[in-house]
């Protein structure tokens, strides 16, 4: 069993982490800890109790070290990276849960602030699973894409090669109110989302650009991304709708059907795909279709798993040798 821990154990995806690995048969959690620290951890989340009791301390890298081989960062952005350089140089491997790793350093200090260890940033390997699986098996040091871009990449992706690169990315995205966390805001608030819709930075949303650079990565294609992400009345789940410019005839099943034949959590649906049917799951379900020259892709995942800590698991795995999906969650919460 090799000894991991969460720092960060009170947010939602720190929650789902915990649900994951208290029966996981690879890992064994013996560190949670917070900013504050002086808990427990089924009364952070009275969810747990009677299913777990664990101290939940407060945050000291030192600690870390000397209980874990491995830490999962469930942190917010900017506060990640201090924390993980120390972890890194005490040769704990992490995963960052946070956008600190997950960006090339221009991209990074452009759009959140200056970066605070650019020694390890070039060291990262981004956990889009389907796509770097090689690299984060020798890696030290795992960054979790954000949940609009893993749901928007997976499915625009395997299309890179037969758009027409020079026409805009149009992308409509909705996810569930979870996606922005437990801290309270009128956005958030019941009141504002009850029976309501409605865009947030349209167009000025800083997963544009984390979009854009693996695009570019990936497939040496420059496109113009413009990202219009929604808050939709729902706790969980996220559905991306991609609007792009085909410059061949294809059959848009058949490329997903091709591309993601050998990765088991992509699911390619024959039918426009919804959030229910991947709330509570690794999986992420796909959907094309075409009219003419103008291709439509849609995806769906849940947000706080497969967007954030179920794919955290999965690079985890990897990274220590294990299989992709050992511990995954795949039963759906339906109805």
């Amino acid at each position: 069993m090799i000894k991991v821990g969460i720092v960060g154990a009170s947010g939602y995806t720190g929650l789902e982490l915990v649900k994951m690995l208290i029966s996981h048969t690879g890992f064994e959690l013996t560190y949670l800890a917070t900013t504050q620290g002086d808990t427990m951890i089924e009364e952070l989340h009275s969810s747990l109790q009677d299913i777990i009791s664990l101290p939940v301390e407060k945050a000291d890298a030192a600690s870390v070290a000397e209980r874990c081989e491995l830490v999962f960062l469930a942190l917010p952005h900017k506060a990640s990276m201090g924390f993980a350089k120390e972890l890194i140089g005490k040769g704990v491997k992490v995963v960052d849960l946070s956008a600190d790793y997950r960006l090339e350093l221009d991209t990074y200090e452009t759009h959140y602030c200056e970066h605070e260890d650019k020694e390890h940033l070039g060291d990262s390997v981004y956990a889009l699973i389907e796509y770097y699986r090689e690299e984060l098996k020798g890696a030290k040091l795992a960054a979790g894409p954000g949940c609009y871009p893993t749901a928007t990449l997976l499915g625009i992706l395997p299309f890179i090669p037969y758009l027409d690169t020079a026409a805009p990315l149009f992308v409509d995205a909705k996810s569930g109110v979870s996606g922005a966390g437990k801290k309270l805001s009128e956005a958030t608030h019941f009141v504002t989302i009850n029976d309501n819709i409605f865009a947030y930075n349209p167009l000025k949303h800083r997963h544009a650009p984390e979009i854009a650079e693996k695009i570019e990565k990936l497939h040496g294609a420059k496109m113009n991304v413009n990202f219009v992400p929604h808050l939709i009345p729902a706790t969980r789940g996220e559905l991306v709708s991609v609007y792009a410019t085909l410059k061949e005839d294809i059959d848009p099943l058949e490329v997903l059907k091709k591309h993601y034949a050998n990765d088991p959590f992509i699911r390619i649906r024959e039918t426009p795909v919804d959030i229910k049917s991947t709330a509570g799951t690794h999986f992420c379900d796909i959907f094309a279709a075409k009219n003419g020259n103008a291709l439509f892709v849609s995806s769906a995942i849940d947000n706080l798993l497969r967007g954030a800590s179920s794919q955290a698991l999965a690079a985890a795995n990897l990274m220590c040798g294990y299989d992709e999906g050992m511990g995954l969650p795949v039963i759906p919460y339906m109805p």
